[in-house]
């Protein structure tokens, strides 16, 4: 793929999908909604959105999808952005609930309170929505914490994986640093 721009496929199957497009390709990328396994061997790299973490599990389960994912996650760059980031967590609280355990943080669901707690804030530079957001209350191993918010970490990343708390695509200032970044990690694995 060395001379092609990157894919990102957006699993499709509950949350904000459509506001990456923008993001996407204004930081040199394809833009691909996905919502089969056989999408998913076609992109480069993955975004899991933000939505409802309980209802993407139940529609991933549903549709029989949780080992296929899995392994496309373990070769693939990979982003999670708040409920995605709850389902590459290796642990989660507030319930305990089934994640893919690609990144070795603790999570803590709706964290931040109830959705009259969502907030905006200025991260790298750039404005962001928390949305009913989880909180990283555990970073361990080789994870890199890289930007907190009021002293918690809310972007991380180990390796090709890496998972923010909050909403940088509701922002249509493009691309967002986040967007950026993801697709630089995407195109230096290709």
């Amino acid at each position: 793929m060395s001379n092609e721009i990157p894919v990102i496929g957006v699993l499709a199957l509950q949350g904000a999908v459509q506001p990456h497009k923008a993001h996407i390709e204004a930081a040199g990328a394809e833009f691909r909604a996905v919502k089969t396994l056989a999408q998913c061997e076609e992109v480069d790299g993955f975004i899991l959105p933000g939505g409802e973490s309980t209802t993407q599990l139940k529609l991933i389960n549903r549709f029989e999808m949780w080992d296929g994912l899995a392994e496309q996650f373990a070769k693939k760059p990979v982003w999670g952005i708040c409920a995605g980031s709850i389902l590459l967590a290796e642990k989660v609280t507030n319930p305990e609930q089934k994640s893919f355990g690609i990144l070795p943080v603790t999570i803590q669901r709706n964290g931040y309170g109830r959705q009259i707690d969502s907030h905006y804030a200025v991260i790298e530079g750039y404005n962001v929505s928390f949305i009913r957001a989880p909180i990283i209350t555990g970073v361990y191993g080789d994870a890199e914490i890289i930007a907190e918010h009021d002293g918690t970490p809310v972007w991380v990343k180990k390796g090709s994986k890496m998972a923010t708390t909050f909403h940088p695509e509701l922002t249509m200032d493009t691309p967002s640093p986040m967007h950026q970044r993801f697709v630089d990690l995407v195109s230096e694995r290709a």
